[in-house]
């Protein structure tokens, strides 16, 4: 498995500090929420905590400057927060960390440790190869309101992911589309850790590693690959 993953120069020229990590996995073992799941859970917590010394999530430089990014492209960032941010102010409140599966949980955990995007996506639901991109407003959203599947369409100018068959996730790493997420039937996926200046390149790297090794951990045997950075 290689699945191709390409950033638009229109999104370079946004967001000239962004850098990610693309880590391959063939293999894969998931299932439920586990016991040591929710351990690396509520670990991350933990470390979140310490790291922030007291602040709002919004107050780490990296999670500044990714509101200041998702205002350049026309998001509001107080209501639609990066994914890093929305995960670290529930990890911060009452309501604590959502349990969803294995896979999830370990990409979770290292987002909230690191202030670091991180999703999942089901490699073998991708169709072509993936492209991070700003959108024109006429691509395809599917996803699911009240329980019934509709299509919603990102505003142009906004960047997605998005593979062939249309937007994978809005507005940048905001929210992810059922159709490629990760699910218990999932065998192999594809993880991105996505940064901006001014985070440091090695921390994003060490991210990508502490990743790579749970997902060897929980998946014996997998096959794993870790891209450089771009």
């Amino acid at each position: 498995m290689t699945l191709s993953l390409t950033v638009s120069d229109e999104v370079r020229a946004l967001a000239p500090g962004f850098t990610h990590v693309a880590i391959e996995a063939e293999g894969l073992v998931n299932g439920p929420s586990t016991q040591e799941s929710s351990a690396l859970l509520d670990d991350a917590a933990r470390r979140l905590a310490l790291r922030l010394d007291g602040r709002a999530p919004h107050e780490d430089p990296h999670m500044a400057a990714w509101r200041e990014t998702y205002t350049a492209f026309g998001s509001k960032p107080s209501r639609t927060r990066n994914s890093a941010e929305a995960l670290a102010k529930r990890a911060l409140s009452d309501v604590g960390l959502p349990r969803i599966n294995l896979l999830v949980d370990l990409y979770n955990a290292i987002s909230v440790a690191h202030l670091i995007p991180v999703g999942g996506e089901d490699a073998d639901r991708i169709q072509g190869g993936m492209r991070l991109v700003r959108a024109t407003g006429d691509e395809d959203f599917v996803t699911v309101a009240g329980g019934e599947e509709v299509v919603e369409h990102p505003d142009a100018g906004e960047v997605v992911w998005r593979d062939e068959a249309g937007v994978t996730c809005r507005r940048w790493n905001w929210r992810q589309g059922p159709r490629t997420r990760l699910t218990e039937q999932t065998r192999s996926g594809i993880f991105l850790l996505e940064s901006l200046a001014p985070m440091p390149v090695a921390e994003v790297e060490q991210a990508g590693a502490e990743l790579a090794e749970l997902l060897e951990k929980f998946s014996p045997g997998a096959r794993i690959t870790v891209h450089a950075l771009e």
